[in-house]
């Protein structure tokens, strides 16, 4: 195998087949840190505070607690900080990081003088991407019996709980049982909003943290306890009717049907 330059990786830590943490998410981590601001850390990362907001929420969705926490301000400044499971996540990322720097080192030095054995296929493999703009981590409460379908019961913390209803068969080929983790994907399209509702499954309070019009639709972010966030995609006539705006408070309904769920 022939190379030109060093031999370099980009590393993204993941269990399974979902991503966690790349590179350019821990460097916002960091940039944070430093700056004790969600914008500064974007302007000196060459981000859009909405980018770097959303690279945010989604980090604290996928781990036990969040990463960031962050006080009222916006756009216009709002002070930021990590939270120890942040710095936690940042120092294994690193160790991590480092670790392959001084394996690719030795690999690269082996393969100076190996024959191409297409070895080069090895360095690379393909990550799931999914549409869903949401994806929840949780902890399995429950796992209900029945025929075809079960109910799933997905504890997100903080007593806030969603439900996922999917075939029997899918729930014993995931290993689904009590305890065990899961994150629950979910298409903003299916996030519907409304500004009061009767409890039920999936009927969750939340607050609007930010609305972005298009000429058609409405993308609206959500934000829930247990510091999760949601993003909902409505018309742009709906989400008029319902005078959507931040701070307003509204319930978030989502199917059973529609979340779907994956294990690490």
């Amino acid at each position: 195998m022939s190379v030109d330059g060093d031999l370099s990786a980009s590393l993204v830590l993941r269990r399974g087949s979902l991503a966690r943490v790349g590179l350019e998410r821990i460097a916002l981590l960091e940039a944070v840190g430093s700056l004790g601001s969600i914008t500064a850390a974007a302007k000196q990362l060459g981000l859009s505070y909405k980018g770097a907001w959303d690279a945010i929420q989604a980090l604290n969705n996928l781990f036990d607690g969040p990463l960031i926490t962050a006080s009222a301000g916006g756009k216009s400044g709002g002070a930021a900080m990590i939270t120890p499971r942040g710095h936690a996540v940042i120092g294994a990322f690193r160790a991590v990081e480092r670790e392959i720097g001084a394996a690719l080192a030795r690999l690269e030095a082996g393969l100076a003088t190996a024959p191409d054995q297409g070895l080069g296929d090895l360095f690379w493999s393909l990550g799931l991407r999914t549409s869903a703009r949401n994806a929840l981590r949780g902890t399995i409460v429950r796992v209900g019996d029945g025929g075809v379908t079960v109910e799933v019961g997905l504890s997100l913390g903080d007593g806030l709980e969603i439900v996922s209803m999917i075939t029997r068969r899918s729930a014993d080929e995931l290993g689904l049982a009590v305890g065990k983790p899961a994150i629950a994907l979910i298409k903003s399209s299916f996030v519907t909003l409304a500004r009061d509702a009767a409890p039920a499954p999936n009927r969750l309070a939340a607050v609007v943290s930010d609305r972005e019009d298009g000429e058609a639709a409405s993308e609206i972010s959500l934000a829930l306890q247990a510091g999760k966030t949601l993003i909902a995609t409505l018309s742009r006539p709906d989400a008029d009717a319902l005078a959507l705006s931040v701070g307003q408070a509204v319930v978030a309904m989502i199917a059973p049907s529609d979340i779907i769920l994956a294990v690490e």
